[in-house]
């Protein structure tokens, strides 16, 4: 049985986040800074202003960021 869609976070999902987002490219471009900071324990947001709302709701960034992460424990 399929459980309903919590009509709460389906609203926040449409709306979207209430501050800044980067887009995909630009998180592509700053990924490995935002990478970095998170790794060294900064704050990586204030490095990154809208980074980490975007990789809330966009899968294929996500999994990028996912990646660089495993990438690097792997080495």
């Amino acid at each position: 049985m399929n459980a309903r869609p919590d009509p709460h976070e389906t609203v926040r999902r449409l709306l979207g986040p209430a501050g800044p987002e980067v887009t995909c490219e630009q998180c592509f471009e700053h990924l490995d800074v935002y990478v970095e900071a998170e790794r060294a324990g900064r704050d990586a947001e204030a490095e990154v202003p809208g980074m980490a709302a975007h990789l809330e709701g966009c899968p294929a960034c996500a999994s990028e960021h996912a990646g660089l992460h495993a990438l690097l424990d792997a080495g």
